[in-house]
């Protein structure tokens, strides 16, 4: 950290508090008996095998609760039962929890990604679901009333060191984000939304750049006075952007690249993301030790899909498809390891590295620069045009005008509400002036400045 520090560079850390580890010293006691000192560190509940607390479903699928033989009631997890929920109204659990936290801050970190922070309060056992549909099933556990006072908590620690923190913080609306990231009173600098992770679910041609565009412009109008966004395309728990919401190529990285990057907010790139790292060939259901894609695919094979297709299905949304080695070099392992990576390579390993990848690292650098050095796009406002195109994401950052076309098929755009001549071009898939009707080719982009 301190070699980090004097090469001028921050260190975020991952901070995981909603959950720990089945094998966690704390759980293997609470494990023990029902009057252990640490059985009110995580939920548990009367129940039997047959019978759990409640009917909720934890996000991998399947009950949130796994019955415990030793001493007959159950424990609560939102996502797998190797990682049981702790008890945030358990006062002790919260000031162990307080106190791990500053013991980082202590020690030089500088900030924190709140990892599934919005979960860490839940409803009561008795709280009935209102439907299977969406995210109703998960309601008694995503942002849930009385959180306020445990982000309040959070909050007084992180301004006390200065912190940079942002948050995963699903069910969190765009309508309430402004209050969790407002610069004064938020609990924290920024958030991210999850909802356009669903559109990675989408097929080309089917509206899926639409649902996408939707999302984003209004989480950009809904905290465009207040609070803060943090923009993103690809993280550990989804597809590669370029082979769900692109068509496999460069150039469309290259135009999503654009378009998210010159946004309103705080950008965040994804490791293999600024070399066009594609989503893995799976040939087998025992290549991915993803949870729920595991029970996914073996309901759909139980319901009568061969095994070839369940797998496409299932694969198709996997998040291993992000979490394949990162690609250094053609060296064998791709240059990350000289042991046994835990998952496969991607054999195009030798064609997309950081050593022979820089069409698309060139891009973002530039466009990194120019949030550096443009004020307008670093802090400035946003406005959107042609918000009802299937492929066109374009948008105002007060002197900038930024045109993508999100498709495979040319987008015909008429500009005879800007004073064309007003602006010059200074980025582009190719170099063109700004006219009042234009053509613009599947993923090409542009971008444009008032001169």
């Amino acid at each position: 950290m301190q070699k980090a520090h004097e090469n001028g560079l921050k260190v975020i850390m991952d901070l995981v508090v909603n959950h720990t580890s089945d094998q966690h010293p704390w759980f293997i006691e609470s494990q023990k008996s029902k009057d252990n000192p640490y059985r009110d560190y995580y939920h548990w509940a009367d129940a039997t095998p047959e019978k759990m607390p409640n009917e909720w479903q934890s996000f991998f699928g399947g009950s949130t609760w796994t019955y415990d033989e030793q001493t007959h009631q159950a424990y609560f997890h939102v996502f797998a039962k190797e990682q049981p929920d702790l008890n945030w109204k358990n006062p002790q659990v919260r000031q162990e929890i307080y106190a791990m936290i500053k013991w980082w801050l202590e020690l030089g970190i500088d900030g924190f990604r709140l990892d599934a922070i919005s979960h860490i309060q839940k409803e009561d056992w008795s709280f009935t679901i209102k439907s299977s549909r969406g995210n109703d099933p998960w309601q008694p556990f995503m942002n849930v009333s009385g959180i306020e006072d445990y982000m309040a908590d959070l909050k007084e620690i992180f301004d006390q060191y200065g912190a940079l923190t942002v948050g995963e913080a699903s069910g969190v609306t765009s309508t309430e984000a402004p209050d969790w990231t407002d610069a004064s009173s938020g609990y924290l600098k920024m958030i991210f939304e999850l909802e356009h992770n669903v559109r990675q679910k989408g097929h080309a041609g089917r509206g899926w750049m639409y649902g996408y565009k939707k999302t984003i412009i209004r989480w950009q109008k809904d905290m465009l006075t207040r609070g803060w966004n943090a923009l993103y395309l690809e993280n550990h728990d989804q597809p590669r952007v370029i082979s769900c919401f692109g068509d496999g190529s460069i150039a469309s990285a290259k135009a999503l690249a654009v378009s998210y990057m010159l946004l309103r907010g705080t950008p965040f790139i994804y490791q293999g993301q600024e070399i066009g790292m594609r989503n893995f060939p799976f040939t087998a259901i025992t290549q991915t030790d993803a949870t729920e894609i595991k029970q996914a695919y073996e309901a759909l094979n139980s319901e009568g899909m061969t095994e070839s297709e369940a797998l496409d299905k299932v694969m198709a949304n996997s998040r291993d498809h992000s979490r394949t080695p990162m690609q250094w070099d053609a060296t064998q392992n791709a240059g990350f390891t000289s042991g046994k990576p835990w998952m496969p390579i991607h054999p195009n390993y030798k064609e997309v590295n950081t050593e022979k990848s820089h069409e698309l690292i060139d891009l973002y650098k530039v466009l990194i620069h120019l949030r550096h050095e443009e004020d307008d796009i670093a802090r400035g406002s946003i406005k959107f045009w042609f918000e009802r195109h299937l492929t066109a994401f374009v948008y105002e950052r007060d002197s900038f005008l930024i045109i993508t076309n999100l498709g495979t098929k040319k987008a015909h755009l008429d500009f005879n509400k800007l004073e064309i001549e007003d602006y010059q071009h200074i980025l582009g898939s190719h170099p063109r002036k700004l006219e009042k009707k234009m053509t613009f080719l599947p993923w090409e982009y542009q971008v444009f400045k008032k001169k």
